[in-house]
Parts: structure tokens; C-alpha cells; sequence
């Protein structure tokens, strides 16, 4: 299992995994969060189960605290705590949600 920080290509990954399953959710489409996680596993650089689930609630946290009040957080996923949330996570949802608004 990996220790070590989230690089950015593992930030970029689970957020747009997590946007994905965010317009699945506010769509009414149906989706699987279980299955999102384990299909994130291999290319995550060994983190485990609870470490992608604690991620999300970083991107949940962000888009709140970014006032993204238009973009719910996903069902069921709650916020992490702000002392959890890294500058490097805020950095992936802000480019995503820049991104989703530029194109």
C-alpha cells in the first residue's frame, strides 16, 4: 500500500472519476461507487479502498468550499474535514471544474 502523497496524475484520475459519477448522479443514472473504486485501484500507485473513499470526500469538500453550489456533491458522500483537505486535490477539482466550463 502506498504511503507516500497523491501525484498529480492520481489527483486527475479520481477527480474526473469522481465528475463522472457526479453527472451519472445529478442525471438520475444509476452508477456504482464500489465498482468506480476497485476499477481505480491498479492505477493508483497501491492506495487502498479507504484511501480512494477519503479522497472523494476531499473533492466533496473542495467543490463546497470552492461554492460550487450548482454541482452537488455525489449522493452519499460526505465531507471530509478542511484540516484533511490538500492543496494538491483543490488543484485537480479547480482544473476540472475549469475545464467543464470552458468547453
Amino acid at each position: 500500500m502506498s504511503n507516500g502523497p497523491w501525484t498529480d496524475e492520481e489527483n486527475d484520475l479520481i477527480v474526473a472519476d469522481y465528475f463522472a459519477m457526479l453527472a451519472d448522479d445529478i442525471a438520475g443514472r444509476p452508477y456504482n461507487k464500489a465498482e468506480h473504486r476497485r476499477a481505480l485501484l491498479p492505477v493508483l500507485n497501491g492506495r487502498s479502498e479507504g484511501s480512494v473513499e477519503f479522497k472523494h470526500q476531499n473533492i466533496s469538500a473542495v467543490l463546497k468550499g470552492l461554492g460550487e453550489v450548482n454541482r452537488p456533491a455525489l449522493s452519499g458522500c460526505i465531507c471530509a474535514p478542511s484540516a484533511a483537505i490538500l492543496c494538491i486535490t483543490a488543484r485537480a477539482v479547480l482544473g476540472a471544474v475549469i475545464w467543464e466550463r470552458d468547453r
